[in-house]
């Protein structure tokens, strides 16, 4: 049998889903997931089509709700300057003129 596509599903109608190609569901983020209506499934492993055997578990996590998560990440903006190349780089400037000597 193949897992159904559940991301996008409310977490209702993705345990609906679940139960009619004969798959069981397991919510990591939410402990309360039989509770769970609407909420929407934005993950899941393994992925839609994938062959599973009957009765095998699909997991799902769902959005952050009304006041969960929110992390504190902040926003990714590009750093100036950027990051070199990589590799070794020297701790002190270097000269500006290839014969200008480096002084203390």
């Amino acid at each position: 049998m193949r897992v159904p596509r559940l991301v996008g599903l409310m977490a209702v109608d993705a345990r609906e889903a679940a139960m009619a190609h004969g798959v069981l569901l397991a919510a990591p983020d939410r402990p309360e997931f039989h509770r769970a209506v609407v909420d929407y499934v934005v993950r899941q492993y393994p992925p839609p089509g994938a062959e599973v055997p009957r009765g095998a578990v699909v997991t799902v996590w769902f959005e952050f709700g009304e006041g969960e998560g929110g992390g504190g990440a902040g926003v990714r903006e590009p750093r100036v300057p950027a990051p070199g190349g990589g590799g070794l780089q020297r701790e002190l400037d270097g000269p500006r003129h290839p014969f200008e000597a480096i002084t203390g």
